[in-house]
């Protein structure tokens, strides 16, 4: 079943959302992090876009409640979500002068499929298929064991963008204290692709490789064929194969313009280009690692340090609706991260409807269900009856994995308190 997303319709259609399809509830428990440090719902920045690109910075919020209101009566067709600051967003003119700082906030990264326009045949700017969404994937994994395995971050939110990307918000404490420098460290450790439009060669890889770049390179092994050779036909035409070519040093190139001449598969292609190699290992120079270099360049995720850097960089809100593609941004789950379709993704004209189609009919007995019953209760019934409901069960089971984490906290407080 699918319904045509119109943008026109978005005005109409926002209220029916953000009054019966938002997860208000999951998400305040999410940025109010149990509760264990003081006004730090409070404090957070969040910031809207409205009909006409009307941009709303320092809104902030006292409560859920306060929150549900606000966005109900404004509608935006964007949420940002921005820092905790050492006072109230909204009273960023009027305290002294230097004392309005960010505080914490979650350790954020940002993909998008523009930055790997160099390296894809198949769609350009904003688009995006299926041939090319699995530099996504690839990008996940690879970012995701690093974040777990080497820094040991256990609360990661993976959401896609509604267009064209993916973001991921680490909200372990650590994470959220993290100091400018710090952040800016932990996206220098996990980039590689380097260097502007200009740069032919994008990646130097290391010698001895670190141990990321090892692990980085057996998910980029366990993709590559299928998406570079394959989907994207990098060894097909002489144009991509020149491509290719122009990251290996002089003296392999040359041999393997000849040896491309006496096979026909861009497999084939591949095959003879890491014998080749592997043959001249000793004769290239230190860092040159010919078929590793061309997979990272190809395939490496490609971050946004500037994103990642700031304290007070605003990303967009999970469950915001691009007003383009009317597509909700949807958390993601890492167990299925393969079968994750981008096209799947519910709009918010489907799920309009499809609340309208499920109310049709039973609305009495709906009524009399509901009596005396607080909205909060007839919503959460509301997004279970669209193609809502399994990304708003990926977000429910992040924040009571994360609720696990505080309540420790919690105890522990108190604990100490009562030591006194």
């Amino acid at each position: 079943m699918s319904y045509e997303y119109d943008q026109a319709s978005l005005p109409d259609l926002l209220p029916l959302y953000y009054r019966r399809l938002f997860p208000f509830s999951q998400y305040f428990r999410w940025l109010n992090y149990g509760g264990v440090t003081k006004n730090y719902f409070q404090n957070r920045e969040f910031s809207f876009t409205l009909k006409d690109d009307i941009y709303v910075r320092y809104q902030c919020f006292n409560n859920q409640s306060e929150l549900e209101k606000e966005m109900q009566k404004m509608n935006p067709y964007k949420i940002d979500i921005g820092a905790v600051y050492s006072h109230r967003p909204s009273q960023h003119n009027t305290v002294k002068s230097g004392t309005f700082q960010a505080l914490e906030k979650e350790l954020v990264f940002d993909i998008d499929m523009t930055d790997y326009d160099d390296v894809r045949n198949c769609c350009s700017a904003a688009e995006i298929c299926s041939k090319c969404w699995t530099l996504m994937t690839i990008a996940i994994r690879i970012l995701d064991r690093a974040l777990k395995e080497d820094f040991g971050f256990k609360h990661r939110l993976w959401v896609y963008s509604g267009r064209r990307g993916v973001h991921c918000w680490v909200c372990d404490e650590a994470a959220r204290k993290l100091t400018q420098s710090a952040r800016a460290a932990v996206a220098e450790y996990l980039s590689a692709v380097k260097g502007g439009e200009e740069a032919i060669k994008k990646v130097q890889l290391s010698d001895p490789i670190h141990p990321f770049i090892k692990e980085s390179l057996k998910v980029l092994q366990h993709y590559f064929e299928d998406y570079a050779l394959v989907n994207q036909d990098i060894l097909g035409s002489k144009e991509s194969i020149d491509k290719v070519l122009a990251l290996l040093p002089e003296e392999v190139r040359d041999l393997l313009q000849n040896d491309f001449l006496k096979v026909k598969t861009a497999a084939q292609r591949w095959e003879c280009l890491k014998k080749r190699v592997l043959q001249m290992q000793g004769a290239l120079k230190k860092g040159v690692y010919g078929d590793w270099d061309i997979m990272f360049q190809y395939c490496y995720p490609r971050l946004d340090t500037n994103v990642s850097k700031g304290i007070n960089h605003l990303l967009k809100s999970p469950f915001s609706v691009h007003p383009k593609t009317g597509r909700v941004s949807v958390p993601i789950d890492l167990k299925l991260l393969d079968q994750f379709d981008p096209f799947a993704v519910p709009t918010i004209s489907l799920i309009c409807q499809e609340l309208d189609k499920a109310l049709e009919g039973d609305e009495e007995a709906n009524d009399k269900e509901n009596e005396g019953e607080p909205e909060q209760k007839r919503r959460v019934r509301d997004y279970k009856k669209t193609s809502l409901a399994k990304y708003v069960k990926v977000f429910e089971q992040f924040v009571e994995k994360m609720e696990q984490s505080w309540k420790g906290e919690l105890l522990k407080k108190s604990d100490q308190q009562k030591d006194f």
